[in-house]
């Protein structure tokens, strides 16, 4: 079985979980929490020399790092991934998008409010900041889901459930999530083997 190193309410660490929940795929979550120094320790360094989680876990010890790398990996050979090659690249481009314009953002300023370790980054300039730059990917999103139903060639895809994992949350600090975005939140939502942020399988 597939292990996934990962911390529960990390948006990052719910992408490989909430897709191998979409495929009906096993899998064993192992926690490490980055709050509490879990990820500089020697034996998790020795998974992942990065200090990061999540990391994939093969049966024969195989590693994979990067949660949008995990979830490309995954998503081979099924309906998260297209076979057309240009519909592919969008999807790559909407996870590239995701890691520069969305996620330094939306989901640092979601960690700098959630997390007491973090409070003293909670700086006016620095949620100032983070809001406006987080609106301005939110309201990308919102322009191309007018039109869309998801992100590329009119299904679920990778690209959708990278962009979800900080999306899902986002009003609750602040971000102003547009109507067309709500009710793509909806049709994730509502695709088979949805999972919310905190589930993982029982130890």
């Amino acid at each position: 079985m597939i292990t996934i190193y990962g911390m529960t309410d990390s948006g990052n660490c719910y992408k490989p979980r909430l897709l191998l929940a979409k495929l009906g795929r096993p899998f064993r979550h192992v926690e490490v929490n980055s709050l509490d120094g879990s990820t500089r320790k020697p034996d998790f360094l020795a998974i992942n020399a990065n200090g990061k989680v999540p990391v994939l876990e093969l049966d024969d010890g195989r590693r994979v790092a990067e949660s949008n790398a995990i979830l490309l990996f995954l998503a081979e050979n099924t309906r998260f991934l297209p076979a057309d090659a240009y519909q592919r690249a969008l999807a790559y481009q909407w996870l590239f998008f995701e890691q520069y314009s969305h996620e330094p953002y939306v989901a640092v300023r979601r960690a700098i409010m959630r997390y007491p370790s973090r409070a003293a980054e909670a700086t006016p300039e620095r949620l100032a900041a983070t809001l406006t730059a987080g609106n301005r990917a939110l309201a990308v999103m919102e322009t191309h889901l007018a039109t869309h139903a998801y992100f590329v060639g009119g299904e679920l895809s990778v690209a959708d459930i990278g962009l979800y994992a900080y999306t899902q949350d986002a009003a609750e600090h602040g971000f102003s999530v547009g109507p067309a975005v709500a009710g793509w939140l909806d049709r994730v939502r509502a695709d088979p083997g949805h999972v919310p942020l905190g589930w993982h399988p029982p130890a």
